[in-house]
């Protein structure tokens, strides 16, 4: 009984080791488990979860009791080898087309500038007036000089010298020369408060004072981020509940021309030190040093060419409303039919937006239109357009009832169809234009290539050859190479979002303007983020990495001349995580501010299991929760409408859910008679599809009836309650959501 004891406690084995064989009690001192524990950390939750993994060092021990030494290691090689195999084929077989593994660890360097090539683009940047941020520059600029900052007032000396907080001798910060900034209070004045105030012409959003309010790393809650927003926008127009001084929510200001304006130098930087900061004073003679360049290639010889620096202009010194440095232009990319997806992207623009639609006649000393380009790419996104292809995307818009309402007089002047031709924006790129042809393929995804062989009947060092379509059957009208647009989470026109990332890149850079996806819905005026003149994409959730499904970038800036250049010599990989990876390795990080993805994606943290403990308004676990919202939240969106759904934030992205309708039971544009034309389509194909399936099963067709309310479904979801608040506004039965009532 007391051997048994000693056994059951583990001191036996401890004292009086046992070995199955010679070759264990040889080589190894103790028998070790199969399976050792390991805890993995659990977003949201404290407690970490218990696994069990299998121990290499008991697989070492059994292969080499079974087979000897030589052969056991090399029997567990073998097995290691065949277990990967087996994951990335089933992931290969399962896996579907829109899902990618980004990659993190070990990516080789893309890196393709010299430091004084990057010190040159921070300069111009700077100098332009698309930096006014207080931020401090990274350290391995290297820059020797203080920066004139045009964007920023003159920092207020307020403390001596001797009592300001140290500073590092390599700190280099931009010296504020710039008009003086006044902070609005924004709220609907009485009796006017049943809608909040449209923004001030002119206004700038502060996003300085956004990110203390909303970073993530700071561990910022998208709840109190979007409190912010709206408070400080004045969109609780009348419903205030906070009580105490709110300036430090204050974060929409007013540029003031004042000739009184002095530049009070940051002592901190009188006398910064002639040296490459962050690097050894020893390695003073490499400028270069610690910038890491991709392999293969040279550095970019000649230095970047850059134009003078662009006149940073305030609004108040506008001769009118509109910069033409900086056009108020939204552009959206759409490849395949037009569905209610892009319909209701630009219903929630003409609903949010200041298009000027309830005046008859838009003063031209009004604040600015923005204007919204929305790119059709006709075919499949390897094709090229036929000559008549122009002709043909308008007449198809004409004949398609989701787009129809859109090409009518009164939107003329807002929004405006445009066709893609992949060649022609191409080579309308400067920076690509002479050397894009060299390129093996135009569609290049986080590495991940996809080769598109030249027609048969096509010179393959032609223009298009590259992005031409090999076979036209129609058998293969669904494979990769041949899709025009998503019918499912299966049938993913993957071509058609590689080449979009490129296109928003494009867009931006040769017209100027911010980039949305079409999976994209307007929450508000964007008025402040107009004002605001630097570059800016946002966060892909919880990691540090940008997602560029809204992009602002400076018509011709330097930093689109850095990221073509280094997107050239990374095979035109313009996916999001690299990107990233383009401006982390050459420290711009800093001139595309990354915000907080909270102003345009505020369920995607909730989505990931982050911030469950205090989640915004909606509550979305999953994206589908806008489509199909659950059962016990479901009273919400009726209730709630518009005001309910995420106030505060600029936007919503639903991301993808192209298959989705966003109204099952009105499946179809509810625009009133003015444009019944398009809804009687809809209705009757409806119909007709209903019909034909009745038949094949043997019943009777459907006969036309009114509308009944009873038809209706009686839990209406968030994407139902947000399309037919838009359309009501066509229709004319409710103002915008500032309350401007529809003037035809």
């Amino acid at each position: 009984m007391a051997s048994f004891s000693k056994r059951r406690s583990g001191s036996f084995r401890r004292s009086l080791p046992h070995y199955s064989s010679p070759v264990q009690e040889k080589y190894h001192g103790r028998i070790y488990p199969w399976f050792v524990p390991f805890s993995l950390a659990v977003p949201g939750f404290r407690t970490r979860l218990p696994l069990w993994l299998p121990n290499a060092r008991r697989l070492y021990q059994f292969s080499v009791s079974r087979f000897g030494r030589k052969r056991g290691f090399v029997v567990m090689l073998f097995t290691f080898a065949a277990m990967v195999f087996t994951t990335f084929a089933l992931a290969k077989r399962f896996a579907t087309e829109e899902k990618t593994w980004p990659a993190f660890a070990g990516d080789p360097p893309t890196l393709v500038f010299k430091r004084e090539d990057l010190q040159r683009i921070w300069t111009w940047e700077i100098a332009s007036g698309h930096y006014p941020s207080r931020r401090r520059l990274p350290e391995q600029l290297g820059l020797k000089t203080v920066v004139d900052n045009p964007a920023l007032p003159p920092r207020r000396k307020s403390l001596p010298h001797r009592f300001r907080a140290p500073v590092g001798p390599n700190t280099i910060t931009t010296r504020g020369n710039g008009p003086k900034r006044v902070y609005l209070d924004l709220q609907s004045q009485a009796p006017n408060v049943a809608y909040p105030p449209r923004p001030v012409p002119g206004s700038v959003a502060d996003l300085d004072i956004v990110m203390e309010h909303c970073d993530f790393s700071e561990k910022k809650y998208v709840r109190d981020c979007l409190e912010v927003l709206r408070l400080g926008a004045g969109l609780d127009n009348g419903k205030r509940i906070r009580r105490g001084n709110m300036d430090d929510w204050k974060y929409i200001y007013l540029e003031q021309l004042d000739s009184t304006n002095e530049t009070i130098p940051d002592a901190s930087n009188d006398d910064a030190p002639g040296m490459i900061t962050g690097v050894a004073r020893s390695d003073v003679t490499d400028p270069d040093f610690g910038l890491t360049k991709k392999r293969g290639v040279e550095w970019e010889i000649p230095p970047i060419a850059l134009p003078e620096p662009q006149k940073y202009r305030p609004y108040l010194s506008l001769p009118t409303p509109c910069d033409p440095e900086n056009p108020r232009i939204f552009h959206m990319f759409w490849t395949g039919p037009f569905t209610d997806k892009p319909y209701l992207a630009l219903l929630s623009f003409l609903f949010t937006q200041n298009t000027g639609l309830h005046l008859h006649d838009y003063p031209e000393n009004a604040a600015c239109r923005p204007k919204f380009w929305l790119w059709i790419n006709p075919g499949p996104a390897a094709a090229v357009p036929n000559p008549s292809a122009t002709g043909d995307m308008f007449a198809q818009l004409k004949s398609t009832p989701w787009a129809a309402p859109f090409l009518h007089p009164r939107f003329k002047d807002v929004i405006q169809f445009k066709l893609w031709n992949t060649t022609e924006q191409l080579d309308g790129v400067p920076e690509l234009a002479n050397e894009w042809r060299t390129r093996e393929s135009l569609f290049n995804s986080g590495g991940h290539v996809i080769s598109v062989p030249p027609k048969k009947d096509e010179d393959a060092s032609s223009a298009s050859a590259s992005i031409n379509v090999t076979s036209e059957k129609k058998s293969d009208e669904d494979d990769m190479l041949n899709r025009t647009g998503s019918k499912s989470s299966t049938s993913y026109d993957r071509l058609s979002v590689i080449l979009s990332d490129m296109a928003r890149f494009i867009l931006c850079h040769r017209f100027g303007g911010i980039y949305l996806d079409a999976d994209t819905l307007f929450l508000r005026d964007w008025e402040e983020l107009w004002g605001w003149k630097g570059a800016f994409a946002y966060r892909w959730s919880r990691l540090e990495k940008y997602n560029t499904a809204v992009l602002h970038l400076n018509k011709g800036s330097a930093l689109g001349t850095f990221l073509f250049r280094t997107a050239l010599k990374n095979d035109l990989d313009f996916h999001p995580m690299t990107v990233s990876r383009y401006l982390k390795e050459a420290h711009l990080e800093g001139l595309l501010l990354r915000l907080p993805d909270a102003l345009f994606d505020s369920a995607w943290l909730g989505t990931e299991y982050y911030q469950r403990d205090r989640p915004p308004q909606p509550f979305f676990t999953d994206f589908q929760d806008f489509f199909d919202t659950p059962l016990v939240n479901s009273a919400a969106p009726h209730a709630l409408g518009f005001d309910g759904f995420f106030k505060g934030a600029f936007s919503y992205h639903f991301h993808n859910y192209w298959w989705k309708p966003f109204d099952p039971v009105r499946n179809w544009p509810d625009l009133g008679p003015r444009f019944n034309i398009g809804e009687k389509a809809a209705r009757a194909a409806i119909r007709d599809s209903a019909n034909a399936a009745a038949l094949a099963e043997g019943k009777e067709a459907l006969p036309v009836e009114e509308d009944k309310v009873d038809d209706d479904q009686r839990d209406l979801d968030w994407s139902t309650v947000l399309k037919r608040t838009f359309e009501s506004y066509i229709r004319g039965e409710r103002p915008t959501m500032y309350g401007e009532w529809l003037q035809w």
